[in-house]
């Protein structure tokens, strides 16, 4: 299953086995502290607050909004094939930050900072390197979520 994602991080398998499943089926997961309350996105393992690896995950809504973003043209390697393309970090409304690239429900004339988006979790199946990533389009973009295997 890890696999889809590229390089993985060192956080044991078992803890991290569900979020794979999530995002494999489109949705946007964080993290919530059974311990103190303490929501996270990305989702972590361990809360960064009290320290508890006592967790759940939890759907969030996608909705953000556009703190900066910038348009690459001389891509870095793997990723020349697709410049020019535009990116930007964004606050989601329950929690944390992500960085996406911009899909097709927005041109670059008309992003704005401070624009609401909404985020979306994609899956290229035919892609060997990007397996997993999210998009920002209009408000109210839906999406479906992936076959599980």
């Amino acid at each position: 299953m890890f696999k889809w994602f590229g390089k993985v991080n060192f956080s044991p398998y078992t803890k991290v086995t569900e979020f794979a499943n999530h995002l494999k089926d489109g949705r946007l997961m964080g993290s919530k502290c059974k311990q103190c309350g303490q929501e996270s996105f990305p989702p972590r393992a361990d809360c960064g607050k009290c320290l508890s690896g006592d967790f759940e995950y939890k759907e969030f809504s996608g909705k953000a909004t556009l703190l900066t973003y910038t348009t690459i043209h001389a891509a870095p390697t793997g990723f020349e094939d697709v410049a020019p393309y535009t990116i930007g970090v964004v606050d989601l409304k329950e929690t944390g930050r992500l960085l996406a690239w911009f899909g097709d429900t927005i041109s670059d004339k008309d992003i704005k900072i401070g624009m609401e988006l909404q985020v979306v979790p994609r899956v290229f199946e035919e892609l060997e390197e990007i397996k997993v990533y999210y998009s920002l389009e209009k408000p109210g973009t839906t999406w479906s979520a992936a076959e599980s295997s």
